[in-house]
């Protein structure tokens, strides 16, 4: 009897001990939803990423991406210059459905050039199912308080409020927009954490990497879903890179060339810190992670768009069509080529349709969920087609199965081209002239769509106005 008691005994404050400890222990919420990590370039040429090619400039991490998910070959932004293209990828709708045509002002003063309130940004929605949210590095959604990236549905907040920015600590001198005096002086302000201005030690790519890392561990700690925006400005101009990065180029002469290259292995560098971060947090099945350019490499920063025709600013491929490449451990077959087009605008649908939100009847999604296509459920094309309108230009383009029509300036002086993009990726031969009906039928379906857009809702501001957007 005496035995079975102290048998008994030991048995009750073994329990005991076992809850006890239960009860110190952080009880973490279970992540129902996958979270999202999107990484965004600025001005990256379609051809400077390893997985589309590229030889003088490794980028093994930004690869790996690729590599364990999918590569599009097709993917495309939905405004070939910065502004405009973050408002639709953030939106999951084409930004000329809020008159979004131009990329905004800085004038702080200004509380109509910029995301328009009405519109509810990825932040905003993914809220809606418990998720925290950061956006890092580059806002560009307006610079007035309405627009702050805090009341868009953002919960942490680190980088610059405007289109561009210096990357070396010691140029950051400004507090604020206030103290700009001068065009582009915005490209001087310090930091931003939040509200507050921060001071900055390290080479700012390096510095945006390692508050996106600060933030992953913060939310992975705590059990928390969630989503990092992670928006690099590299490598957009000015052309900036410290030694550390400069000297991993000693066979590129073109000394522009070399400070690209510098710029986007620095990007590289960081993309594989976070990937570590997500393995290290045991969340890397569990996340989502894109990566794409905001828009097609640029003319003033050495950056190469292959084989595609035009840059930044233009509706030819080179304009539009960007890396993009996206993973999902577990869910998506790794190591695919995806050939069919895609569009930013579906990121933020993929996501959502990984939630119980309901998007809202007002404001539809142009953007699809890319998931049933990517594993094989669907075999058809996520797009009837795709859109795009330079509003100042009068300048427009869509793309249907093979086939797009453009006219890359303005309609009423240079007639629209057509070209069959699986025989010639390069647009280089119009056969508009032979398939007029095919051209007709393209045309009448952009009008229908360019109907239901808006104008322009802020007037780029002029005259002897510093606060002119680039």
């Amino acid at each position: 009897m005496k035995k079975i008691s102290y048998f008994l005994l030991l048995l009750v404050l073994g329990l005991v001990t076992v809850a006890g400890i239960a009860i110190d222990q952080p009880v973490k919420k279970k992540n129902k939803s996958p979270n999202l990590i999107v990484i965004m370039t600025d001005d990256m040429g379609w051809a400077d990423v390893g997985f589309n090619g590229c030889k003088d400039i490794p980028t093994p991490n930004i690869d790996v991406i690729a590599d364990q998910g999918v590569k599009f070959n097709e993917g495309y932004v939905s405004f070939p210059v910065c502004g405009p293209s973050r408002a639709g990828f953030l939106t999951g709708r084409y930004q000329d459905r809020f008159g979004y045509t131009t990329n905004p002002s800085i004038d702080p003063n200004n509380a109509i050039s910029g995301l328009p309130v009405e519109e509810e940004t990825i932040a905003q929605v993914l809220k809606k199912a418990d998720y925290k949210s950061a956006i890092i590095g580059k806002w560009h959604m307006g610079t007035n308080p309405v627009f702050h990236p805090l009341v868009r549905g953002f919960d942490y907040f680190y980088g610059f409020l405007s289109g561009g920015h210096n990357y070396f600590p010691e140029n950051l001198t400004l507090n604020g927009l206030s103290e700009v005096t001068s065009k582009w002086g915005w490209y001087r302000t310090k930091i931003i954490e939040n509200r507050e201005n921060v001071e900055t030690t390290d080479y700012l790519t390096d510095e945006l990497t390692n508050s996106a890392v600060k933030y992953i561990n913060k939310q992975a700690d705590a059990g928390e879903n969630f989503m990092v925006y992670l928006a690099y400005n590299a490598p957009h101009t000015p052309l900036q890179a410290t030694e550390k990065y400069l000297s991993r180029f000693p066979n590129i002469t073109n000394k522009k060339r070399k400070t690209y290259a510098a710029m986007v292995s620095a990007v590289d560098d960081g993309v594989g810190r976070v990937l570590q971060t997500l393995k290290d947090k045991g969340v890397d099945e569990n996340t989502i992670i894109v990566f794409l350019s905001d828009n097609g490499g640029a003319h003033n920063n050495a950056s190469d768009n292959g084989p595609l025709r035009g840059k930044k600013g233009d509706l030819f491929e080179g304009g539009v069509r960007v890396p993009f490449a996206i993973r999902w451990k577990g869910v998506i077959p790794a190591g695919q080529t995806y050939e069919n087009a895609v569009s930013s605008l579906d990121i933020m649908a993929t996501i959502v349709a990984q939630t119980n939100v309901k998007i809202s009847k007002e404001r539809p999604l142009d953007g699809v969920n890319l998931l049933p296509f990517l594993t094989g459920k669907d075999k058809g094309a996520p797009h009837g087609y795709l859109f795009w309108r330079k509003w100042e230009q009068n300048a427009m383009a869509i793309r249907h199965g093979n086939y797009k029509l453009v006219a890359n300036s303005k309609q009423n002086t240079i007639p629209s081209e057509l070209y069959d993009l699986s025989e010639d990726g390069a647009e280089t031969i119009n056969i508009k002239a032979e398939n007029k009906k095919i051209a007709a039928d393209l045309t009448e379906e952009w009008n229908n769509w360019n109907a239901q857009l808006k104008d322009r809702v802020f007037p780029t501001l002029g005259g002897d106005k510093w606060w002119v957007a680039e």
